[in-house]
């Protein structure tokens, strides 16, 4: 069985709408989630976004970020060529779009809730290792990623994984997805802490927190 075929794909999607624009037309993107392909989609504005990284000439802030799954990387590329995506995609967001960075994963069939109830926060982690990384390095840094499924109990739901779709990805090359009830259960997690015994293999670390719309 292929691992297509066998797990969930997660695919993120950070947005950073311009200055001059009505961020509100993100949302136009929101009929996406009627397509056959699509398990869950949300889609709106980040609670905050961070990035520390060692090149100072990177801007790697968002304003707005989506969050879909399928049921296999076949029904992603499904999605990705439909017509009603491609539409919403060069009519309603490129237009708005100050700077976009999209990563793919095989995540868990039951790592996360099919649907993540109104309200609750996710916090979403791209990671980019330092050139000449090799394979075990890689694992070594998946390994402390994983560390953080305990969350101080806090956390409902984690997916976790390497991207398959470097075009749009700037390079972050690991990916993870963490489930909270609430704001509150997400500000009480540092977004970093798990991640100092792996600090010296990474180039750049990306953390955007976001809260489902209740409507």
């Amino acid at each position: 069985m292929s691992s297509a075929a066998s797990h969930a794909v997660e695919h993120i999607v950070l947005i950073r709408v311009k200055d001059d624009v009505e961020p509100s037309k993100v949302n136009d993107i929101r009929s996406l989630a009627t397509l056959d392909q699509v398990r869950h989609l949300t889609v709106g504005p980040v609670l905050r976004s961070h990035a520390t990284t060692t090149n100072a000439t990177s801007d790697l802030r968002f304003t707005h970020l989506l969050h879909s799954r399928y049921d296999s990387k076949e029904d992603l590329e499904a999605y990705n060529a439909h017509p009603r995506h491609l539409g919403a995609v060069r009519g309603s967001l490129f237009p708005i779009c100050g700077d976009l960075m999209a990563v793919d994963w095989f995540g868990d069939e039951d790592a996360l809730p099919p649907h993540p109830t109104p309200g609750s926060a996710i916090r979403v982690s791209f990671l980019k290792l330092k050139d000449g990384a090799g394979g075990e390095v890689k694992d070594e840094v998946l390994d402390a990623v994983r560390k953080m499924r305990g969350g101080g109990g806090a956390i409902s739901g984690f997916s976790c994984g390497g991207n398959f779709s470097p075009e749009w990805a700037k390079g972050l090359s690991i990916a993870s997805l963490a489930v909270f009830p609430g704001r509150k259960e997400l500000e009480e997690v540092d977004p970093n802490e798990w991640l100092v015994k792996v600090r010296e293999h990474l180039e750049s670390v990306v953390v955007v927190d976001y809260v489902l719309p209740l409507e």
